[in-house]
This record gives C-alpha cells, structure tokens and sequence, in this order.
C-alpha cells in the first residue's frame, strides 16, 4: 500500500471506531496519524523498511504495529473487523450534511436504522423528530438531505475523478500500440462533478490495449470486455484520503475516425446537435465516426478541423455547452480564455492562526514554488470560534508577524487579508477601524443558512456594500454533493457588487466551485470583476486553484475579467487606492 492508501484505511478506522463509540481520544489518534501519513514527502514503504515510523508525531507503537502490517501485507484484520462489525449502511449515512458518527450511532441503536432508505422510511413516519437530539427541524433536514442524495446519485467531485482519470490514463499509455489518447466526456469539459471516466484511444491493434485496460491494478470489477468498448469499475484514493469508486469506459477507434470521435464523446449533447445541425446546414453528415458529404468524406487529421471545416473557430471543451458558443464561433467572437499560467497569486488562504494546518511561512514559501507573486492569508474572523477566529489583539499579532516575513522576501508579498463572517444582520464581525488594518476583506457567510431568500440576500448585499470589503467569498455557501447552497438573489448579488465595485470569488475549493460557472458569466456580463481563490486550509491546497480556473474558462472568463491575473505592482495599487 502507498501513503495514501494507508492514510485512507486509518482515516475509516477513525470514523468506524466512532460509530461504535470508541473513546474520542482514541478516534483522533487514528485521525491524526492518517494526516500524517497523507503529508509524507518520503514513501511509507521506505519509512517503514528504515524503522523510522516512531519519529512520525502521533504515532506509537500499537499504531507502528497496524501500518506496519497494512505497508507490508496490504491487510490489516484489525481493520477488517471492525468493518464485518459495522453495517455497510452506516457509512452511507455520513453523507447526509449534519449527520455526524454520534447520530448515525443513535439512530441505528435506538431504532434499528442501517440504510438510508430505512432512515427515509422513519423521518416519513415521524419516528426521527422523537429521538433525544434531533427534532422536527433535524427530521425535515435529513429529508432533504436524502433527496438531495438521491437528486447527485453515484456522481464524484471534478478532483476526484481527474485524480483517478490521471492515473488511467498513465497507465494506458505504456502501451505501445497505442497512437492517439485523450479524456472525453464531463472530464474533459470539466463539469463540476462527474459520473463516469470517457477515455478514447486510437489504433490499428485494439485488443491488447482493452486487455490491458481490463487488467490494471485499479479495476475493481469487468463490467464489459469487447474488441473496441469496455467498461470497469475502477478505485483510487483522494487527496483526503477518501476512497472513490466509479466507471470508466475506453473506446478505441482507427485514427482516421479519431478527431471525430473526441468531439463527439465530449459533447455536451447539446452541443453534439447543433454541431449535426451545422453540418445539415452544408449539406453535409456528422456523426462520431466521420464528417461526410453526398460523395466522399471530409478529411480532419484534428478536431480543430472539424470547426474549419464548418467554418467555425476552434470551440474550447470547456464551453461546449450549446450556450452561444456556435454563434461565437461563426462570428469570430470566441473568448481568449483565462489560463492557469495567467495567475500570480491568491487571496482566500489560511493558516494556523485559525483553521490551518500550516503556518504563513510554510504557506509562502508554498506559494513562491508554485511561481506565485503574491500570497493573501484570510484566516476566520472573531465570531467563527470553532474555527478559531481571530480576536482584534491576534490580528495585531499576526500582521506583525506577516510584517516581519515580508521583511525577507524579494519579488514575492503576503497581502494582510481577513475571511470576515458576515454576521446575521448583515453587519461585519469588526469595527471599521479593524477592518482598516486589513490590505483587503473577504466577506463571507459561514451561520444562519436558513435565513428565508429575501433575509439572506439583503444581508450579503448589505455586506457588498460595505466600504472596507474587498470581495465576496463563496456565494452561495453549497458543498458539492453535501450541501445545497442557502436560498439567496444571485442576480440581485452581482448587480451590487458591479455597483459597488466589490469582486466576487471563484471558491476553487473542488467541495465548492462557487461560483459557478453559469454566474460567472452573467458576472462577466455586467462588468463584475471575478478573484479565484483556493480557500486553502494546507500548503497543498493552494494548488486547488486550477479548478477555479475550470469554473472560469466554462463561464467564459478571459484573463482581463479575474483580479488575480495581474501581477504584484499591478494587483498592489488597486487595493491601495480602494482604501482611500
């Protein structure tokens, strides 16, 4: 097992130790080794070949024992116990937003519930609103919750399926048979959140290539094995240490046929039709396998000839969504889309001032490898003391501290910055004068998501035009998957904020992708200046900002429309004269 495997196996032994109702200490010790496992530079095989498994904080010698064992093996019975001991419904029921260990315990011994359709049946007859701890409110939340489930079905993050994506694809291309490959489908179009793995291989010998495809060490399970269609269910662990399962179906096809197949197999299908309609408009035929007319086919060596050919520009994956792109296309009016390499720095970062995990140094110092200028920290304001905000004499503190850093670098700046709660009123969690101090305020809601639209829209507008906040942190609060955002006037949002001048953040945090794309857009629309951030909590999260860059590029963003493509000087003045 590699350290991520093994971080994901201690990370479910946590969770499944708490559904039994182990000791917490005894839970966060199995936590707290899966993150310092998940945070090795080094192999885990060659920690533990050394023996140097003792000297990782967090871990003694009962736990040395149990990695040992799954570095070595790739088992650890201890672990398989536990899971023969735990309904397999359980763990399901931790999707469900609010629904933590504790209360998956309960309801499963109180009154039997294992499965989310069990726990569907008991809300339905008003069983959940009795139990201690929970409510008519809770009861109504879980139904929700489990409609929300059932409304996503079996689909990942856009993270999750790129990291498995990544890894198929790597491993296909060892073979040498192979002429042409590339990511079809949501992937390559960048969908927010992804149900299967499109990929499309070209070649004049098939049958290896899907032996080889059915055989990686990442298959689970054959779903299908043709001569140029098979499907499998392939498994891999996330960045957290999450363990995903989903489908993954390769197509090979000759490489004459391969241009067309990539844009057919990308789609969206909307934008496959009005691609058919455009070639009917020529007189001519379109489908996955050819571009032909009345008397012989259309040679396309690439898929930049297949728009040529129907006198269109080059549409990007990323705004194939039959939302004006065709029209764009014929008129010359494609946008130069933002790039990742058009970013120098981000805003919306903490550290362990509040709910970090690294300090600002180490997440300068991160920053700087990855070319950025500029790095912004915005650790939590006072009121979020569970993620222990920062009080006006730490505030101090740190900027002293921010001073002192800046103080050694050359060529790079850390921004003073502050993510400032946008309190249930609408006011801001600081006086003015603290919010003064700051180079630039992020403002966001982080409590009272119920709040009916009306409250909640005149609360954030509130917020947007207060003078001392720079931008608008994740808009709509949602957590893919998990959580719906808060019922809120988005339109009413981006038109204060082109008033006042205040940018709106693309959270590029893959859990939220907020804003999304089909915003962004209108943003652009009326003048809105966007700022992607990655809302990192680690050193490693900064680099989530490439799927900020997804958002943007499916909303149509060019780098003039994104605050943090402009460059140190540039990005300085600006928050220099907006505090005048």
């Amino acid at each position: 097992m590699d350290k991520h495997e093994v971080a994901a196996v201690l990370e479910e032994i946590a969770t499944l130790l708490e559904l039994q109702g182990e000791n917490p200490f005894r839970c966060n010790a199995y936590s707290r080794a899966a993150r310092a496992i998940g945070q090795l530079e080094t192999s885990i095989g060659d920690v533990v070949a050394a023996g140097q498994l003792q000297e990782i904080p967090g871990i003694g010698e009962t736990l040395r024992d149990k990695i040992t064992t799954l570095v070595t093996t790739g088992h650890l019975p201890f672990y398989e116990d536990l899971k023969s001991k735990t309904p397999p419904g359980l763990l399901g029921m931790l999707r469900l937003p609010s629904v933590g260990p504790k209360k998956v315990k309960l309801l499963y011994d109180q009154l039997g519930i294992d499965s989310l359709e069990k726990l569907k049946a008991a809300c339905e007859k008003g069983d959940i609103a009795g139990l201690k701890g929970f409510g008519q409110k809770t009861q109504d939340k879980i139904l929700e919750g489990i409609a929300f489930i059932g409304q996503m079905g079996e689909r990942v993050r856009l993270d999750q399926a790129l990291l498995i994506a990544e890894q198929v694809l790597a491993l296909l291309k060892k073979s040498p048979r192979i002429q042409r490959i590339a990511l079809c489908g949501s992937v390559r179009r960048r969908r927010e959140t992804i149900k299967d793995i499109d990929i499309l291989v070209s070649s004049d010998a098939p049958g290896p290539i899907m032996d080889a495809f059915v055989k990686m060490p990442l298959v689970q399970k054959v779903v299908g094995h043709g001569e140029t269609k098979s499907s499998v269910i392939v498994a891999a662990v996330d960045y957290s240490n999450t363990r995903v399962m989903m489908n993954a179906d390769l197509r090979v096809v000759t490489d004459e046929q391969y241009p067309f197949a990539l844009n057919y197999f990308t789609g969206s299908k909307e934008h496959n039709v009005a691609m058919r309609q455009r070639a009917i408009q020529y007189g001519l035929k379109l489908n996955e396998y050819e571009l032909a007319g009345a008397k012989k086919p259309i040679r396309c060596k690439e898929e930049a000839d297949l728009y040529k050919a129907l006198d269109l520009d080059y549409v990007a994956p990323e705004l194939r969504e039959n939302t004006g792109e065709i029209a764009a296309a014929e008129g010359h009016q494609l946008p130069n889309l933002v790039e990742n390499d058009d970013i120098h720095g981000v805003f919306h970062c903490h550290t362990n001032w509040s709910d970090g995990a690294d300090t600002l140094e180490k997440m300068a110092e991160a920053a700087r490898a990855l070319g950025y200028q500029y790095l912004g920290i915005a650790d939590h304001s006072q009121s979020l003391t569970v993620a222990n905000g920062l009080t006006p004499a730490r505030v101090k503190q740190q900027h002293k501290e921010i001073d002192a850093l800046n103080a050694k670098f050359k060529n790079f700046r850390l921004f003073k910055g502050i993510e400032c709660d946008i309190l249930a009123d609408g006011k801001m969690d600081y006086s003015d004068e603290i919010l003064s101090s700051f180079d630039y305020v992020v403002a966001s809601v982080h409590s009272h998501f119920n709040q009916p639209e009306a409250e909640m829209t005149q609360r954030i507008l509130k917020a947007i035009a207060h003078p001392r906040v720079t931008m608008l942190g994740h808009a709509t609060g949602r957590l893919l998957l998990r959580r719906d955002g808060y019922k809120v006037d988005l339109e009413a949002i981006l038109q204060a904020a082109a008033k006042h001048g205040t940018m709106v953040e693309i959270n590029a945090n893959p859990y939220r992708l907020d804003l999304d794309w089909i915003h962004c857009k209108r943003a652009k629309a009326l003048g809105v200046k966007l700022v992607i951030n990655p809302d990192a909590h680690a050193t490693a999260e900064i680099a989530f900002t490439r799927y900020g860059v997804d958002v943007a590029r499916r909303g149509w963003l060019e780098k003039k429309d994104v605050f943090n493509s402009g460059t140190l000087a540039q990005v300085k003045k600006v928050l220099e004269e907006s505090k005048k």
